[in-house]
């Protein structure tokens, strides 16, 4: 292991310690897969007035589709893909913060700094923790996160973020750094972009966080109180309707005192491919829809299955259509997996297929939808073929809120309902029926480890999980958000000594 070699970490370490800390709202789901996994963003009425583009550096291709994340009300998980340039004109800012989102240093107003800052407060109870009957569990968790944008003109550019993760409570258990952390330099990187031909190219070097890929295969997983970043290299094409992004990286371990201990992981590394086609827009009448090839590579020295730990070499070849149809919203991933594990083959699937229909024109007019997922299962207590599934870094709570899931051995059908009341609060109801795919293999946790005896049961029905969400902002900058899931269990968990488990969570995010 060794520390990341950051690129002008000094300078944007301390753009870090002058920003103030304040601010985490979570994002507005734009797909399918979003509505019960990603808190709502609040809207801010002059920015749906004056829409500006994502990024910056991604003007050529369609900003919501190149890669960066989801933007909604000019904010982003990732802060460094917020554009906040129409603050350049005075008369377009309400008050102290609106001024620290574009500060000049020229006439010319092409070099500036943009700050950001969240504040989330948050506390989760969870009943039975790993559905063992057990006293229940209370997270208090506090997230301080505090980044500074400075662009040096068109051509060059410097982010750095601090963050800070708070956890206090009782029957903890383990914590993970991921949660409590002192501090930590969560993205420091720099970029250079430029337009060649009519395309817009671009790299960046550093520690950074990475989204080009379905929601639940590849995310900086907000759930979290710390982000889940990479270090290495980023580089991209874009032009009117076509665009790649080559990477190469390594992940991050993190220690949970100060900056120094945070380190590149070198026993994991993630690189390959993401593109992305631009579909006419006179598909099924009029649509706005995306097809988004990618080829992946995930290397890990340390991968478990069953009761061997082996290195791994995994090659993921997806294909993700979505957007929207009049009505519809679609976001569709079909996933083959190949490589080996510790010499034995790998032959995995994913199939993820989620869909809503939105009923009236409004914009909070509600929705219905399902979802319905296949990952395959099997090999990892026998021989011969690795046939589990994996998804290697992505959204977490899609299956679970209390992180009971995973799409590896998996097959779910979820039915769900969105819909606004009193005005702006947002609501979300999902019954999901959830199964294996194989019943010689066990049940997974999301951090991908097994359910111990799962494997020696025969029961096919994993749970019965009901899901609910409401999301109510305040303000542009201010919300609640408020979760409950209740997971039934199945006879896969409670013929190896499993049982029910409740979760209720609620946070109070502002972010600038």
């Amino acid at each position: 292991m060794k520390t990341i070699n950051r690129p002008l970490g000094a300078v944007t370490l301390l753009l870090c310690l002058a920003t103030p800390a304040a601010a985490a709202t979570a994002d507005q789901p734009a797909t399918a897969a979003d509505l019960l996994s990603t808190p709502a963003q609040t809207q801010n009425p002059k920015e749906l007035a004056n829409p500006t583009a994502a990024s910056p550096i991604a003007e050529s291709y369609p900003a919501e589709a190149a890669g960066d994340g989801v933007t909604t009300g000019g904010y982003n998980q990732s802060r460094w893909a917020e554009d906040w340039t129409r603050y350049r004109d005075p008369k377009k800012r309400d008050d102290f913060l609106d001024r620290l989102k574009f500060i000049p240093f020229n006439d010319k107003g092409d070099i500036y700094l943009t700050l950001s800052g969240e504040l989330r407060l948050r506390v989760n109870e969870t009943t039975n923790p790993n559905l063992r009957e057990s006293d229940a569990q209370r997270q208090d968790i506090n997230r301080i996160v505090g980044g500074a944008d400075l662009h040096l003109g068109r051509h060059v550019r410097l982010f750095g973020e601090l963050a800070h993760g708070g956890l206090a409570g009782r029957n903890l258990g383990t914590v993970a750094a991921t949660l409590r952390n002192d501090l930590i330099v969560q993205q420091s990187f720099v970029d250079v972009t430029g337009d060649v031909a009519g395309a817009n190219l671009g790299v960046r070097y550093g520690r950074q966080t990475f989204a080009d890929g379905p929601n639940l295969l590849v995310v900086p997983r907000d759930n979290n109180t710390i982000f889940f970043v990479f270090n290495g290299v980023r580089a991209w094409a874009r032009g009117k309707t076509l665009r790649a992004d080559i990477f190469d990286f390594k992940t991050t371990r993190l220690g949970v005192g100060g900056t120094g201990d945070d380190v590149t992981d070198d026993g994991r590394r993630f690189s390959g491919i993401s593109s992305g086609v631009v579909l006419p827009t006179t598909l099924f009448g009029k649509s706005k829809l995306y097809l988004d090839p990618f080829f992946w590579r995930l290397r890990n020295s340390a991968a478990v299955w069953g009761t061997t730990t082996r290195r791994e070499e995994r090659n993921f070849y997806g294909l993700h259509f979505w957007g929207d149809a009049g009505p519809v919203n679609l976001d569709w991933t079909v996933n083959y997996q190949s490589g080996n594990y510790d010499g034995r083959p790998i032959d995995a699937w994913l199939v993820l297929l989620a869909q809503t229909y939105k009923l009236g024109k409004d914009r909070t007019a509600p929705r219905i939808g399902i979802h319905a997922d296949y990952a395959s299962g099997g090999g990892a207590y026998g021989t011969g073929k690795l046939r589990n599934s994996l998804a290697p870094f992505g959204n977490n709570i899609y299956y679970s809120y209390q992180l009971f899931a995973t799409p590896t051995n998996l097959i779910t059908v979820a039915p769900n309902f969105t819909f606004t009341a009193l005005g702006k609060v947002r609501l979300t109801a999902e019954y999901q029926l959830s199964w294996r795919d194989t019943t010689t293999d066990a049940v997974y946790r999301a951090n991908g480890t097994a359910f111990a005896g799962t494997q020696n049961v025969r029961g096919r029905k994993i749970a019965d999980t009901l899901r609910f969400q409401a999301v109510y902002p305040i303000t542009s900058r201010i919300s609640f958000t408020g979760r409950y899931e209740h997971l039934i269990a199945g006879p896969a968990l409670t013929q190896a000594g499993y049982t029910n488990s409740d979760f209720f969570a609620g946070w109070l995010s502002f972010r600038f």
